[in-house]
């Protein structure tokens, strides 16, 4: 039977309409964990057919942590100025913004990973393979699955979110996609951290110091 408090925990929980919530649980027999993975299959749907909209609008959303040691700056783009100045969607940009900080991608999507980088890594992970003493027949389906774990390591929308890694960066764009009822992109970003890179310039200049010495 289903009853007034499980829609009710269902629709606190994943935020879909009343009579959604009933449905979900009725096709589920009362599953509560079903039941949310059936609304989430449909608000992927539901996104995907906002997906080809215009987002022209959104925010610009930085985050500073540990004491002005690390700082990001998030483009979030959305459809429509009013949505970008909900609550919802601010608290979204400021958990992307959180969320680079903590995991610090390099790409927003695989789309943007240069193809000389994917082909260098392919292959250092054929020598790795080889070099592990793999039958060379299943080193490149070795390769490809350890392809596939690298974007999950370097790309925004793969990566596990920092605050429910049961769900990546993607999924909780797409949730909001859903929940707000507007396209929704992550641009672009740029993630700064104190004193990153000065080593080794440092010795980059100490090095082009010594040369100079020795021309001497």
């Amino acid at each position: 039977m289903i009853t007034a408090a499980m829609v009710k925990e269902l629709r606190e929980r994943t935020e879909a309409g009343m009579m959604d919530c009933k449905r979900a649980l009725q096709e589920t027999n009362g599953d509560m964990e079903a039941a949310v993975a059936y609304l989430r299959e449909k608000g992927l749907a539901a996104a995907a057919k906002k997906a080809g909209r215009l987002a022209s609008e959104g925010l610009v959303e930085s985050y500073i942590h540990g004491m002005g040691r690390i700082g990001v700056l998030v483009e979030v783009n959305c459809e429509t100025d009013f949505v970008a100045k909900t609550d919802k969607f601010k608290e979204l940009c400021h958990d992307i913004a959180m969320h680079i900080a903590a995991s610090r991608p390099e790409y927003v999507s695989r789309e943007e990973v240069p193809a000389e980088v994917i082909d260098q890594e392919r292959s250092i992970l054929k020598a790795q393979a080889l070099n592990e003493g793999k039958p060379e027949k299943i080193v490149e389906k070795m390769v490809e699955g350890r392809i596939e774990k690298y974007y999950k390591e370097v790309c925004l929308l793969e990566q596990p979110f920092v605050k429910d890694p049961d769900i990546t960066v993607r999924d909780l764009v797409t949730q909001a996609i859903a929940t707000i009822g507007e396209n929704i992109s992550v641009r672009r970003f740029v993630r700064f951290e104190l004193g990153e890179g000065l080593s080794k310039r440092a010795c980059d200049l100490a090095a082009e110091v010594e040369a100079m010495t020795k021309q001497r």
